[in-house]
């Protein structure tokens, strides 16, 4: 298969610009953003062109508890195909804990979570990769994530969690030279050493991206500038193997192009360098061969030294990567991962309940830490709560933001960020704390307009006399009410 290039992170908001950016080989598209029967029209331009598109997953949860969900699975399968990709790109987290596996209930996170780096995690993970990779008709690669937080008692390093996960199942692997740097700033992780425990050949492509630093706090934000200490993270790889594609990832405060296209120049520039330190390397290697084989030819009193062969100077280059499938080296039937999923979901479970439900801290975990993650996941809902559902922040206007918070506090996430967004709402409408006027009607009408099996403007109730249709309002917000206060 051919190698993808130089690659950018398509989003609607920069779409034409990135329709007109040059030397884009290839684009990766958020799967749960792309609906396979009306494909934006920008993704159809970049195909036609021949620009590969590569859904990129992030509610699949391969590192929780529970097995892939069958439905999510053909899902990314569908936009897999639907956009012809050589390939589907999913994130080794877990995204929701809790559930029947638990007897707790299910909690929804919102964002990807680090996984236990221990031989139960890594169990359960190898055999969620296994189902996914049976379901999806194109080879899958994952991606290591970025942590504000690490879990007690792990057994493994970073790079040995996904070396023995490749060697395991086959899979790819998803470089994300920007979460090796967050791992290194919140977790004291040597970026270095993980590359040099990683195998190499497993690389799919690598993702760039930026963030900032707060109070000795990485934020991993795609939404700033990609920092140097990033970029010398990716010249190291380069310096190692050379990627078959690297991509820029930005999802927020989207800059101008020329701004953009400046910082995939640089992303250039750091794997070009870190060519010209391989190839150097190379080339030391194999003088070095050759004066080895020289001087032991002398010492052994030979004639004429053998020249240096191909056989010789080839075993001292470094492999080339491709995106072709590496092959699991083990073939024996896997154990069963029913008693290690168990202790994963209530580890899971538990650490999740503490960051979204407010219920104590786990054993082991750092508390201020895990305070930091849970503003985070807080202030995240909330971002995206406004973005599914613009309409609540211009209704509430300054008071949006701290509302969201207040209500996030005691209102963890089961269903989604479209319905944590009318659950907002309907929780704000029963506490009863807005004044009488404007917002108060606008909310109303917003939240009676979606809580039903239909928007109400399209129920049938919209054509008859206006005492009988407000009676029948009256007895759809009451059944409403009814739910939200047994959520």
């Amino acid at each position: 298969m051919e190698r993808l290039g130089t690659g950018i992170g398509w989003r609607p908001e920069i779409a034409d610009a990135v329709e007109r950016m040059p030397g884009i080989d290839w684009v990766e598209a958020v799967a749960e953003n792309v609906c396979p029967g009306h494909l934006p029209e920008s993704l159809r331009r970049l195909r036609a062109r021949g620009v590969t598109v590569i859904p990129h997953g992030v509610s699949l949860g391969l590192g929780g508890a529970d097995r892939p969900d069958e439905g999510r699975l053909t899902a990314l399968a569908e936009r897999a195909e639907a956009l012809g990709s050589p390939l589907v790109t999913e994130h080794i987290a877990f995204v929701r804990a809790g559930g029947p596996l638990t007897a707790s209930p299910l909690l929804e996170a919102g964002h990807l979570l680090p996984v236990p780096r221990t031989r139960d995690a890594l169990d359960v993970l190898c055999e969620n990769v296994r189902i996914a990779q049976d379901a999806l008709p194109v080879p899958l690669a994952v991606e290591n994530i970025a942590a504000l937080l690490s879990w007690p008692g792990e057994e493994l390093t970073e790079g040995q969690f996904l070396y023995e996960l490749a060697d395991r199942t086959g899979v790819r692997l998803l470089i994300d030279v920007a979460n090796l740097h967050t791992n290194h700033v919140n977790r004291g992780e040597d970026p270095a050493k993980a590359l040099a425990e990683l195998p190499l050949e497993a690389i799919a492509y690598v993702h760039v991206a930026g963030g900032f630093e707060r109070d000795g706090v990485w934020h991993d934000s795609h939404a700033h500038p990609v920092p140097d200490s990033v970029l010398d993270i990716l010249t190291d790889l380069a310096s190692r193997v050379s990627p078959p594609g690297v991509l820029l990832e930005r999802d927020e405060n989207f800059p101008e192009p020329g701004v953009l296209e400046g910082e995939l120049e640089e992303i250039r520039g750091a794997v070009e360098k870190g060519r010209a330190i391989r190839e150097e390397a190379a080339t030391a290697t194999v003088a070095e061969a050759a004066a080895e084989t020289v001087a032991v030819a002398t010492a052994e009193t030979v004639v004429e030294a053998p020249a240096v062969t191909g056989s010789v100077a080839s075993s001292a280059l470094p492999t080339p990567t491709a995106l072709s499938t590496p092959t699991p080296t083990s073939t024996s039937p896997a154990p069963s991962t029913d008693a290690a999923r168990q202790r994963l979901g209530l580890a899971e479970a538990a650490l999740l309940s503490a960051l979204v439900a407010g219920t104590p801290v786990p054993e082991g975990f750092d508390r201020v830490r895990l305070g930091v993650q849970a503003r985070a996941l807080a202030g995240k809902r909330a971002d995206v709560a406004a973005k599914v559902a613009p309409e609540l922040p211009e209704i509430l206007g300054d008071a949006y933001r701290p509302a969201f918070l207040a209500y996030a506090h005691g209102h963890p996430m089961t269903g989604g960020y479209r319905q944590d967004a009318l659950d907002f709402a309907g929780q704000l409408l029963l506490a009863g704390r807005l004044e009488e006027g404007r917002a108060l009607r606008e909310l109303r009408e917003w939240w009676l307009e979606r809580s039903g099996p239909a928007p109400r403007s399209q129920r049938p109730a919209m054509g008859v006399p206006p005492l009988e249709r407000s009676r029948e309002w009256g007895r759809m917000a009451r059944a409403a009410r009814r739910v939200l206060l047994h959520r």
